[in-house]
């Protein structure tokens, strides 16, 4: 755990979100089931998915991870996997595969899946032991090996996020309470550090990043002696403030702003080549 620069800096520690599987869950069955036929057709924030291929991929999600995690049958790939590229590039051609094929089937049978599997995938994610360590590394964080808890709450992130990208795609209300939205702008502001790793700095030197909204919250990111940490808390002396709104931010992490987009709704007070990096912060495999 690193060491806090402030007295008013909390170290971050685990999260566990595992608990919010069902209900996040039956959210999304409750807005599928409510769709005109015409809505699973419409185009989604996704390039080139439909609603219905949103769901598709949910579903495989849920199968890959029982298939890999429970049932530890993990296909053998015809190239290896040597960095990041290589990773993306695999899991882009696994999605586009099985979203093609499940074009064939219904909006009933995907739903009666969907049950089926993510009751399944949450009782398996409640099996692990939250701080041993998971099968893939979070690797937007740029982990390698990660505890099972973060891996969960990256899985949270990326069921959070599609179905906030399905919900907008029909014109029903986001899920940005706190108890939805706040869970996910923790996960993926673990993913700074990372974005910093190239970031020079003294150490002592902090950025601080304020999200606005009933779901956001502060945080700083400290430079210490050899790398950056991530912290809870504001801190006074912050070299440079990055400020925006919740919808902002998840949007940010996600790929869901253009670089224009996103210099025009956030604020950098201070040293604003400090706080520009933050611009470039991904939480998803992209």
């Amino acid at each position: 755990m690193s060491e806090s620069p402030h007295p008013r800096l909390a170290p971050l520690g685990p999260v566990h979100l595992v608990h919010l599987f069902p209900g996040l869950h039956d959210e999304l069955m409750r807005l599928l089931r409510g769709l005109r036929p015409a809505d699973w057709d419409k185009p989604t924030a996704c390039a080139l998915w439909s609603v219905k291929d949103i769901v598709a991929h949910l579903l495989d999600s849920c199968l890959r991870r029982l298939s890999f995690g429970r049932d530890r049958c993990i296909p053998k790939t015809d190239h290896p996997i040597a960095g990041y590229a290589d990773l993306v590039t695999y899991l882009n051609q696994l999605n586009a595969e099985w979203v093609a094929a499940c074009r064939r089937l219904s909006p009933q049978v995907l739903m009666d899946l969907m049950d089926l599997a993510s009751a399944q995938l949450h009782a398996y994610f409640e099996s692990l032991d939250p701080h041993a360590t998971s099968l893939f590394g979070v690797a937007w964080a740029g982990q390698d090996s990660s505890p099972n808890w973060f891996d969960v709450g990256r899985e949270y992130t990326e069921r959070w996020l599609h179905q906030q990208q399905i919900r907008e795609a029909v014109g029903a209300p986001g899920l940005n309470g706190r108890e939805w939205l706040n869970p996910a702008l923790d996960i993926f502001l673990r993913a700074l550090p990372f974005t910093y790793r190239q970031v020079k700095a003294e150490p002592g030197t902090s950025v601080q990043v304020d999200i606005r909204g009933d779901a956001g919250g502060v945080w700083t990111l400290a430079r210490g002696s050899d790398r950056w940490s991530l912290f809870a808390g504001a801190d006074p002396g912050a070299a440079a403030r990055i400020i925006l709104d919740q919808e902002t931010a998840w949007k940010l992490f996600s790929k869901g702003l253009s670089a224009d987009q996103a210099r025009r709704a956030i604020r950098i007070e201070g040293d604003s080549a400090l706080g520009a990096p933050v611009l470039g912060t991904l939480a998803v495999m992209a």
